[in-house]
């Protein structure tokens, strides 16, 4: 890894500016537009070179990066040939746990799109690796900068409800089979199962809002919509899911075709948790809904919140903190902010943006790689309770020795 500090002028005037953090991104798929914010040539930071298995989608490289982008088909051919700083990791979910312990032993950091790994056991390794080796670890569980989750977690901790007791999260995933049905995330071997690799995010989300990780849970669900769909034909080579996707025709749901070869993972999930310290929680997905937005409810000694929209203009967080019957007007009602056009209600921004500040000078983060372990373990157990008929299974919870290494900011 290349040193990127800078030292102040001798002469007292002002610092020289640093200089461009040199990046690669692994994986030119459709969450490598991460890649593309993050390259501000000139600004502090840019993608010199770029990796995917597949040739076809170079063309897109060059369009966002210049025809100087340098391109290759293998990460360790990139590692021989280039002199790094960070490395983003923006490939199918089985192949993160490889490919972020190569480069973090390679001694580059590295940004890990979620969900961390595909099993807890492939979690601890990639946390292992980047305490052996000392490179930065992140981990891009975006929600954690959505302006819905900053708002609940503000209330939460002013005190606004009391101590938080129960966390629901129903998550309606409209245009489920465009989005996880026609590509590799329906095959289980390279997800686990939609209740990880979707649910990732907000059972991530549910932990941080509780203030705690998931002892134990029981989950059930099924194959249920899109098992019954016949046309199988997949999709052409380099194709990501912009290219096939068709909010006006593929609805009601049983009218998809060219789903993926392989279809193996659950369309409907519903699991029920216990965390630390007495904190119930539970989470519904579902991938067959007209609408696709997540609504949370908190519950507290004093209270309890719920957003409506997750974002856009309409959107807020309302408080409910009298005794009453139904009733539409909460005591508080915090609008969300309105939305940057760069997606995910303009968490991505953010997120690249901590974690390029992260590269360059270390110190604590709002993600966490622990977390994003726990949030892998949960929804691990998850589906091996799902797939055996509503187990309760105990989350394996990670060393306390390399938790606290990551607490204090992956120094030392």
């Amino acid at each position: 890894m290349t040193d990127t500090t800078t030292a102040p002028a001798t002469d007292g005037g002002p610092r020289t500016p640093e200089r461009d953090l040199r990046l690669a991104v692994i994986g030119l798929g459709q969450r490598a537009t991460l890649a593309r914010v993050a390259h501000r040539p000139g600004e502090g930071s840019q993608v010199v070179a770029a990796v995917d298995l597949a040739p076809e989608m170079f063309p897109r490289a060059r369009e966002w990066f210049g025809d100087g982008i340098r391109l290759y088909t293998g990460h360790r051919e990139l590692l021989d040939a280039e002199d790094l700083d960070a490395v983003f990791v923006i490939t199918p979910d089985h192949t993160h746990e490889q490919l972020a312990v190569e480069l973090l032993e390679a001694g580059v950091a590295v940004f890990v799109e979620k969900p961390l790994a595909i099993t807890t056991e492939g979690c601890d390794r990639v946390l292992e690796a980047a305490r052996t080796s000392g490179a930065r670890l992140y981990v891009g569980h975006n929600m954690r900068h959505m302006p819905v989750v900053r708002t609940m977690r503000e209330l939460i901790q002013r005190g606004e409800i009391g101590e938080v007791k129960a966390v629901w999260c129903r998550h309606f995933v409209g245009h489920g089979g465009d989005f996880y049905f026609k590509d590799w995330h329906a095959d289980r071997r390279y997800t686990t199962g939609l209740l990880l690799q979707k649910g990732a995010h907000d059972l991530d989300v549910i932990h941080w809002l509780a203030g705690a990780y998931t002892e134990r849970v029981t989950a059930l669900g099924g194959l249920t919509v899109y098992g019954d769909i016949t046309d199988r034909s997949g999709q052409a080579p380099g194709a990501v899911m912009p290219d096939w996707f068709d909010p006006e025709n593929n609805w009601p749901p049983l009218s998809n075709t060219g789903l993926n070869p392989v279809v193996d993972v659950e369309d409907l999930s519903m699991m029920v948790m216990r965390l630390e310290g007495g904190v119930h929680a539970s989470y519904q997905q579902c991938h067959y809904t007209p609408d696709y937005w997540r609504n949370y409810t908190v519950i507290g000694t004093e209270g309890r919140l719920e957003n409506f929209g997750d974002h856009g203009d309409s959107a807020e967080v309302r408080v409910w903190q009298r005794r009453s019957g139904y009733r539409v007007d909460a005591d508080l009602v915090v609008p969300l902010e309105t939305p940057d056009e760069s997606g995910h209600g303009g968490s991505d921004p953010l997120l690249v943006a901590e974690f390029l500040r992260f590269v360059r000078s270390g110190g604590r983060t709002d993600t966490s790689p622990v977390a994003a372990r726990e949030a892998v373990a949960a929804g691990v157990a998850a589906t091996e309770s799902l797939r055996d008929g509503g187990r309760p299974v105990t989350v394996e919870r990670v060393a306390p020795d390399l938790a606290r290494w990551f607490e204090e900011g992956q120094a030392g």
